[in-house]
């Protein structure tokens, strides 16, 4: 499991890192630690569900995510399809997730990268909400901004969301966690 961000305390508590925040948020409750570096990436290894599964944060900034993921691949033998990337989306409102097998990149830079480091589209993905974006903002600089304190009740529920989710994908039940979790205002 990939989580996207850009390293480095600026960008610790900030929009686009939301895929770092959730990989730490997971290393926490599976009492793990992100500190090996490897695959230009911070990375932890846990067995669940009777299954390795790598932790990884990438080091080389979200534009170049997929070197790292590449890295990734290459060094471990994992296939594409056992590949999960969670990040960041504007288009998904604050407090919802989106679960999908595979698909094009959107506008994320960072999925942008993976795709065309890897050559697939074909890998399962948990997109969590950080949207709408408000008026009169560029996204560039909303991205890059913190969530304020008013928001954090609802990046909690998109954490605890998308972390259901991912017991449900590591279980083998992407459908399940897909009609679970892509109802708006549901789940």
């Amino acid at each position: 499991m990939v989580g996207l961000g850009n390293p480095g305390k600026h960008y610790a508590n900030t929009r686009h890192n939301v895929g770092f925040i959730f990989v730490k948020q997971i290393a926490r409750s599976w009492n793990v630690k992100l500190r090996k570096k490897r695959y230009s990436a911070k990375t932890a290894e846990v067995e669940k569900e009777n299954e390795k599964v790598l932790l990884a944060l990438p080091q080389t900034y979200m534009n170049r995510s997929g070197y790292s993921v590449r890295e990734i691949l290459d060094g471990t033998g994992i296939s594409p399809e056992q590949l999960i990337v969670v990040y960041d989306d504007l288009d998904i409102p604050l407090g919802e997730i989106r679960i999908r097998k595979e698909g094009g990149p959107g506008t994320h830079k960072g999925m942008d990268s993976i795709i065309q480091e890897i050559q697939t589209i074909a890998f399962p993905r948990i997109r969590i909400g950080i949207g709408p974006l408000p008026p009169d903002w560029d996204a560039a600089e909303f991205v890059l901004s913190p969530f304020e304190e008013g928001e954090k009740p609802l990046l909690e529920q998109s954490l605890k969301k998308a972390q259901e989710a991912l017991e449900l994908i590591l279980a083998g039940e992407i459908d399940k966690a897909m009609n679970s979790y892509n109802q708006k205002g549901l789940a």
